[in-house]
């Protein structure tokens, strides 16, 4: 199977929340011109992306919504279920322990890890944080595959090195830590103030435009 690149990957989620807003919306087939209005991209880059999984439409005829949501749901592993385990129970770790959307998409948290004595114990999610000492027992017991990482961006490295040994197969990282993991181990570096500061830099540059 020919490597797909990144950027065709990276686009996938979104082609996928436009066409379940479609497929709920009623709408039975789209062609991809009209998809490409909807998300300000061409037809040409639609066609070109979907290509790259052996095409899935009829010239002239269009796409069919609801296998089109079917196909790329497959193609992201969507129709699997995934355990998720979070370790690091701050703001950001509750706030997507309680975060329904991961369930809906087949992401399910099954435990939440820290080693804050009164975190330790507490309940957020319908989860009990247990202590990071546990880590191992638990995954050993229940087989996560994607472990969340809201630490310190201190302790990230010394958290990650202990995920290859539990099976772990993805790392979803918030710790302000650029990881590299063992081939076999994928990472996904989320860095929640990029998009903010892209978002800042359009408005500077646009205030002064207005000064000129």
């Amino acid at each position: 199977m020919k490597k797909i690149s990144t950027m065709v990957i990276r686009r996938l989620p979104r082609y996928f929340r436009y066409l379940t807003d479609l497929k709920d919306a009623g709408v039975e087939r789209i062609s991809s011109t009209e998809l490409a209005e909807k998300m300000n991209v061409t037809a040409s880059q639609i066609r070109q992306d979907f290509n790259c999984f052996g095409g899935f439409g009829q010239q002239g005829y269009g796409y069919n919504v609801q296998q089109l949501h079917k196909a790329i749901a497959d193609i992201m592993g969507l129709s699997q279920n995934y355990k998720l385990v979070i370790i690091g129970a701050g703001n950001l770790g509750h706030a997507l322990a309680n975060y329904a959307g991961f369930s809906r998409r087949g992401f399910h948290v099954v435990g939440m890890f820290d080693v804050q004595p009164d975190i330790v114990g507490t309940t957020t999610g319908g989860i009990t944080i247990g202590h990071i000492d546990d880590l191992e027992a638990f995954c050993k017991r229940e087989k996560p595959e994607i472990a969340v990482l809201t630490v310190p961006k201190e302790v990230a490295l010394e958290v990650a090195e202990r995920l290859p040994a539990l099976g772990i197969k993805g790392v979803w990282n918030f710790s302000y830590m650029e990881l590299r993991m063992p081939k076999g181990i994928y990472v996904e570096n989320v860095h929640l103030s990029a998009s903010l500061m892209t978002l800042s830099q359009h408005i500077t540059a646009d205030k002064k435009e207005e000064i000129k």
